[in-house]
């Protein structure tokens, strides 16, 4: 591959945050780029779907979660060896179900305990969330 393609790819990602403030990330399968980082789970947006659509779809197909609500919080892009991706975070207090492994990823709550590496567009998302967490 020569390069990431021109045009980005709209992603729907989900941050789930829970009354003590701890975040949802997941691990990315093997057969991925970046297999093994960590990142907030989510997934393309199909045609004809908005991107709150995309983003319910994809919680109910890799973890087995219905969001009931989000809210839209920030939007960036990112040029990735293998992607440019336009990524549109949403951030949900409300829920249905507990996560589960339905791809075989790994997942966890991150808060006291953190989790590595990274994915690369996660991090100052995180930091972002932090500085929100305790101002």
């Amino acid at each position: 591959m020569s390069g990431a393609p021109a045009r980005p790819i709209d992603v729907a990602v989900g941050i789930l945050v829970r009354p003590n403030g701890d975040v949802l990330l997941g691990q990315r399968p093997a057969d991925k780029p970046y297999d093994g980082y960590w990142e907030f789970p989510g997934g393309k947006v199909d045609p004809g779907e908005t991107v709150f659509e995309a983003l319910q779809r994809e919680f109910v197909e890799e973890l087995g979660l219905t969001i009931r609500s989000a809210d839209e919080w920030c939007g960036i892009e990112h040029v990735y060896p293998h992607a440019h991706v336009r990524l549109h975070f949403f951030i949900s207090r409300d829920w249905e179900g507990e996560p589960q492994s339905l791809e075989g990823q790994a997942f966890a709550w991150q808060g006291a305990v953190g989790v590595e590496p990274l994915l690369p567009a996660t991090i100052p998302l995180l930091e972002w969330l932090e500085q929100v967490r305790y101002t």
